[in-house]
């Protein structure tokens, strides 16, 4: 092998072979799987990525350890994480902007309770009751802290086919407190693995080290919003959209500029020293206030399949100037060009991949299951009670006559969904504690087999938990307080998708009948989506 491996550098290319059959049925097994586990667990738990996890525990090392080589295991962890990026800026697509502004203010309290509530119960149990260093309780805090963005995004898209809960009020603060819990973490990592070269010859800067990271993130989040609103999407609207085709050509171009732009963000937030899943977050919203908002221009289509009927009629159906009814959005190109590749391969292989990092054989004693139940519910307590923002801002902001009573019945389950979600730890956990475990002398094992369980755990418990308010309460929250806003002042942009489109089409019939204009009055509803 030695010599075969000099042979193959030296000639500057991989010789080729042809997979023996072995490997053919252990790929095809594993994708099979990786599709049946999903299915199972969907109908059992109302979370598919249960079923895959599990299988990333049986073909990868925790379990069998020989049936996925370890090789194969790296590239599919890579992989894998090109779909988590590739979620969230699908889910970030999706957001309400709106929604994102009337509840920023909630939305940062909820997460900065999301935080301080794990770190203040892992101080308590761990370093109070189990006698654990202080640095070390800080890292499996930090660990706990975070929200798993990507299964958040997951489990509020699947769970329900007939509501977008992305567009609802509570979906809206789940989203933004998920993304600053996973960017605290992620900074959070960063401390921590440089813990161990502290007090060394090289040892970094402590400030620098907390600060370069936490800078980015905030100035990203100052800079992007307000280039785009004053200086990016102006030149863009004026000078680039009309240029750009109206046809099916207008995918290609879509195409380019969510690369461009989602390479930027990655560059920017990775080279800075902070998360690249926030980029990939910060390029999807991006993306979503960036075109003219008309009847004429992008929308968001109900489905893939409403929206290529619908752009099909509008190719056949011109305006009198040859202009289509209606262009492809970012989100719609991204629906019909890379919705599969990540629903079917790239999604998989990403829960799959936190299968592969279980340490599952360890977690067998009793010593480590009783202490990481108990530190499991602790931290399933730590997130649920994020839910409670929900009753108490409309306990302030309740309409009158409804009695605080009231306010707490009517806002219960959007509360437990908040709640429920904030639960998933998933990937951003185990990269964390692994962190702790691998670059630091501080993490014992037997408190890292602690922070598994409670990881574990809490990301099957958080997507079972939301599988199943939305299965029996969706409507219910939907049509609530904190549900789909048809009627608030703050969401004109926000009727749903279906009654976008309809009212589009409707508009553009009007607008033909009047031959040789197309000069609306201001008393056209659709003129106000183009001042959201």
């Amino acid at each position: 092998m030695a010599g075969e491996t000099t042979t193959t550098a030296e000639n500057g290319f991989i010789q080729y072979h042809e997979p023996n059959i072995i490997q053919i049925l252990v790929l095809i097994s594993f994708f099979f799987w990786l599709s049946f586990g999903e299915w199972l667990s969907n109908k059992v738990f109302r979370a598919g990525l249960i079923g895959q996890i599990v299988v990333g525990l049986i073909y990868g090392l925790p379990i069998a350890g020989i049936i996925l080589p370890v090789p194969w295991q790296e590239a599919f962890i890579a992989l894998g994480y090109i779909g988590l990026v590739l979620i969230i800026f699908e889910g970030a697509l999706a957001v309400r902007l709106d929604l994102l502004k009337a509840n920023f203010g909630l939305s940062m309290i909820a997460a900065c309770i999301g935080v301080i509530a794990p770190f203040g119960f892992t101080y308590l149990l761990l370093y109070v009751g189990f006698g654990h260093g202080a640095i070390e309780t800080f890292i499996v805090g930090a660990a706990l802290s975070v929200t798993s963005l990507g299964t958040t995004f997951v489990v509020l898209g699947k769970s329900s086919k007939e509501i977008n809960f992305s567009d609802t009020r509570v979906g809206t603060v789940l989203v933004s407190a998920a993304v600053f819990d996973d960017v605290s973490g992620l900074v959070m990592a960063s401390v921590i693995g440089q813990l161990g070269a502290l007090g060394g010859e090289d040892s970094p800067n402590l400030g620098w080290l907390i600060g370069r990271p936490t800078l980015v993130s905030g100035l990203l989040a100052i800079i992007t919003p307000v280039l785009n609103k004053w200086v990016i999407a102006p030149l863009y609207r004026k000078h680039v959209e009309p240029r750009l085709p109206v046809t099916r050509k207008r995918h290609v171009v879509n195409v380019m500029i969510m690369i461009f732009v989602l390479c930027a963000f990655l560059a920017i937030t990775g080279f800075g020293g902070t998360s690249v899943l926030y980029g990939s977050f910060m390029a999807g919203a991006f993306l979503t206030y960036l075109p003219t908002k008309h009847p004429t221009g992008p929308f968001h289509p109900p489905s893939r399949e409403e929206a290529e009927e619908a752009e099909a009629q509008s190719i056949a159906e011109t305006t009198p100037l040859g202009e289509p009814r209606i262009c492809p959005t970012f989100m719609h190109t991204f629906e019909k060009y890379f919705l599969d590749a990540v629903k079917y391969l790239l999604q998989p292989l990403f829960f799959a991949s936190i299968g592969f990092a279980i340490p599952f054989t360890d977690l067998w004693t009793a010593e480590a299951f009783w202490k990481g139940f108990v530190y499991t519910i602790l931290m399933l307590i730590s997130k649920v009670i994020v839910g409670l923002v929900i009753p108490f801002a409309t306990i302030m902001r309740r309409p009158a006559g409804m009695s605080i009573r009231e306010c707490f019945t009517s806002t219960f389950w959007p509360a437990m969904l908040l709640g429920s979600a904030m639960v998933a730890r998933g990937e951003i956990g185990l990269l964390v504690v692994q962190i702790g475990l691998n670059n630091t002398p501080y993490l014992s094992k037997e408190a890292f087999i602690t922070a598994i369980w409670a990881i574990v755990l809490n990301t099957i418990f958080g997507p079972v938990s939301v599988g199943l308010i939305i299965k029996y309460k969706a409507h219910a929250i939907a049509d609530g307080l904190w549900g789909l806003e048809k009627n608030d002042a703050a969401s004109v942009d926000g009727l749903s998708r279906a009654n976008t489109v309809i009212e589009t089409q409707s508009v553009r019939e009007r607008e033909k009948s009047v031959a040789g204009t197309h000069t609306r009055t201001t008393s056209d509803p659709v003129t106000l989506n183009e001042h959201v």
